[in-house]
């Protein structure tokens, strides 16, 4: 239940009064003394009501009624008015008020008003956080390819995270998509539109790491021309990638879990602590706790960073997702290289799925760029037939249903007709295979 109230009101004794019978009341009271000092402060999607005088210097209420509305037109305002102010309020209703009190007003009278305009405003905020649920969702399902168990999994961990102040910790084999993941943790979590900045670990020499992560002053070692910001100082307000975290020297990693813990840091051949307010979403192939246990990794860095942890599973283990992100991979080559494609044959579908892919899905998008390009069969180099011909045909066929699914959004009737299955063994297969026709409406 929202509960907040901004009072913004230029007397004094009008602020006190309404601050002490809304505190009773169990409100959480904000109170400005100038409309536009609430302006500069008022947050996207308050969660609450705004209470106004309508005559004070600088912006009156009316003047600061409209500005509100056009940051949020949905926001409720309530105008306390004079006597000689009622016509103007009644106007101000007309342009979006949510309510006018007349001077002097009871707490009863305060406290009616400002309970219905908080029950709508719950509901508003509660609609518009459905529909970025379900945009989210869909945004999600476009950049994480897969009809697979696992990848549903996947995407509504990610979702349940990205909104979540903590760090992750990104397990997954080459090629299987950690960057990706991490990308998708900011975009639709609350730092969106602060930077999203990637390292690579394992990609800098030990002896420019400390420059790479925390910046410089000029002159703070030899070469160094020249302030430079660090990838963390440069990430604040948003969120830093540091993949393959294993690779991160030990005397880094004291340095970066202060930073952690305190927030703070000092650029090289500086004295001066720079406040940072960031994410780490860290990547990595090995157990960060064996390593640690190895003594290759700091354990208290490991745990600081593995508050939550997405795993990643290889694509050997969701084949089914194979077509799918093959096709895709090969829709994005050809327009971007001007070429066509023809869609796989069956003995090529085959041909993927009885691959172990051991570069994941990073190995299947060089494959379907081969296909496009000419240069042969979409056949992964080293191929082997990993899997036995029973469990190949429970695959294609768990790709089959899952393909007319979509296609049909769910319309059985369509998908009966297509596969030209009874009602039902199609049950008997849904079943077998683990899916639902909920997924696919």
């Amino acid at each position: 239940m929202l509960n907040a109230v901004i009072v913004v009101d230029d007397e004094a004794s009008i602020r006190t009064a309404v601050e002490q019978w809304l505190s009773l009341s169990g409100f959480e009271v904000q109170l400005f003394s100038r409309a536009e000092e609430c302006l500069l402060q008022l947050p996207r999607d308050f969660p609450g009501v705004i209470l106004s005088d309508v005559r004070m210097p600088g912006l009156s209420g009316l003047e600061f009624l409209a500005e509100v509305q056009r940051l949020d037109a949905d926001l409720p305002v309530i105008l306390l008015t004079g006597h000689g102010d009622v016509p103007m309020a009644v106007e101000a209703m007309r342009d979006g008020a949510y309510d006018f009190l007349e001077k002097p007003f009871s707490p009863d009278t305060l406290l009616n008003s400002l309970r219905r305009a908080l029950d709508k405003r719950g509901l508003i905020l509660e609609n518009r956080r459905l529909h970025q649920q379900a945009d989210h969702r869909a945004k999600l399902e476009s950049s994480l390819l897969g009809v697979s168990r696992g990848l549903q999994n996947l995407r509504r961990q990610v979702l349940d995270l990205a909104t979540l102040p903590v760090n992750v910790l990104i397990r997954g084999e080459t090629g299987s998509g950690k960057e990706l993941v991490a990308r998708c943790l900011h975009d639709f979590g609350p730092r969106a539109k602060k930077p999203f900045v990637a390292l690579n670990c394992a990609a800098i020499p030990e002896q420019l790491f400390e420059a790479e992560l925390f910046g410089h002053e000029s002159g703070a070692f030899t070469g160094a021309q020249g302030k430079r910001i660090g990838k963390l100082e440069y990430a604040h307000g948003g969120t830093l990638f540091l993949d393959e975290i294993e690779s991160m020297p030990l005397a880094q990693q004291v340095k970066l879990l202060r930073v952690l813990q305190e927030q703070k840091l000092e650029r090289l051949g500086s004295n001066q602590s720079i406040h940072v307010d960031l994410r780490i979403i860290a990547a990595t192939k090995p157990d960060l706790l064996e390593e640690a246990r190895a003594g290759r990794f700091r354990e208290d860095l490991a745990y600081r960073l593995n508050v939550a942890q997405l795993r990643l599973p290889p694509l050997r283990e969701r084949r089914e997702d194979i077509p799918l992100l093959f096709e895709h991979f090969a829709q994005s080559a050809a327009e971007r290289l001007g070429r066509s494609f023809a869609s796989l044959s069956g003995p090529q579908l085959g041909r993927l799925l009885s691959h172990d892919w051991p570069g994941n899905v990073r190995e299947l998008a060089n494959v379907a760029e081969r296909q496009v390009l000419g240069l042969g069969e979409p056949e992964p180099e080293g191929i082997e037939a990993g899997q036995s011909l029973a469990a190949q045909q429970e695959a294609f066929e768990a790709h089959c249903l899952k393909a007319a699914l979509t296609r049909h959004k769910g319309d059985i009737k369509a998908v009966l007709a297509e596969l030209q299955l009874p009602r039902r063994t199609f049950n008997e297969k849904l079943q077998r295979h683990g899916l639902a026709r909920d997924t696919f409406l």
